[in-house]
């Protein structure tokens, strides 16, 4: 992958039951960025990143994801190679935190019949369980965890087979304040510990990305209204328009505040 984009959108759209989703959408992601995609609802943020974790195909245009391009690739395989956080993630029995992260070895949402892990991956799951700040946790069953625990158990999941890109679909949806924090605090340490991993985090707050958040896109009906550096980007202007308010945007010690424009 040296030299290569992790991710590589060119002029995509797509159209649904009629209707333009998104329309002539270019994004380049490579190792070591944190993209965040913001936008109004319906703006094309989760229809990307579908796109991004090999979920649907384009209408038109191309997209490559690991060098992989789609409609050319084994979707099952590629999305091996990512891991995809969903708060929304269904787990229908008891699993412990361990069984749910030693899942994303599979790909599936419980532990497949007669499937026993190797200690590789055994080690491994421990490892990210530590890592989320979960070790007492590691045998709580899923039922048994908050909102902000099983957000976390997500991450660990999506990590177990050491992909190249992290997928972040509002992963602080339904978390308090101190659950939230907690949360956005562990995604800088993981970005830190892992230099070469490329993330895309979908979100509508800005007071929900993490100060490690390097990129971002900006979308409105479809469209790009601006990409590059999160700096450069994230500005009152910028965001204003994307979302047809005034407001004005801060940022303090890495993190972003936002208040109407006076």
């Amino acid at each position: 992958m040296s030299g290569q984009p992790i991710l590589k959108a060119d002029g995509v759209g797509f159209v649904r039951g009629g209707r333009t989703i998104l329309d002539e959408i270019d994004l380049e992601v490579r190792a070591g960025e944190h993209w965040a995609l913001i936008g109004a609802n319906g703006a094309g943020k989760s229809t990307i990143l579908s796109m991004l974790g090999a979920v649907v195909h384009p209408t038109r245009g191309t997209v490559d994801v690991l060098g992989r391009r789609l409609g050319r690739v084994d979707l099952r395989e590629l999305r091996g190679l990512i891991g995809h956080v969903n708060p929304r993630h269904q787990v229908r029995s008891a699993l412990t935190v361990k069984d749910v992260v030693l899942t994303g070895a599979t790909g599936t949402t419980e532990l497949m019949m007669r499937w026993e892990p190797t200690p590789e991956q055994s080690a491994r799951a421990d490892e990210l369980i530590d890592l989320l700040g979960m070790r007492g946790l590691a045998d709580a069953t899923w039922p048994t965890l908050s909102q902000g625990e099983r957000g976390r158990a997500l991450i660990a999941r999506a990590l177990q087979p050491d992909p190249h890109l992290l997928l972040l679909d509002e992963p602080s949806t339904g978390l308090d304040i101190a659950a939230r924090e907690h949360l956005l605090d562990r995604i800088d340490g993981l970005r830190a510990q892992h230099p070469d991993l490329a993330s895309v985090l979908v979100t509508h707050h800005l007071e929900e990305l993490p100060a490690s958040t390097t990129h971002a896109v900006l979308l409105r009906d479809g469209r790009i209204v601006a990409q590059g550096v999160a700096d450069d980007v994230l500005t009152s202007s910028l965001i204003s328009e994307t979302l047809d308010y005034p407001l004005s945007i801060t940022r303090t010690d890495g993190r972003w505040a936002v208040r109407t424009a006076r």
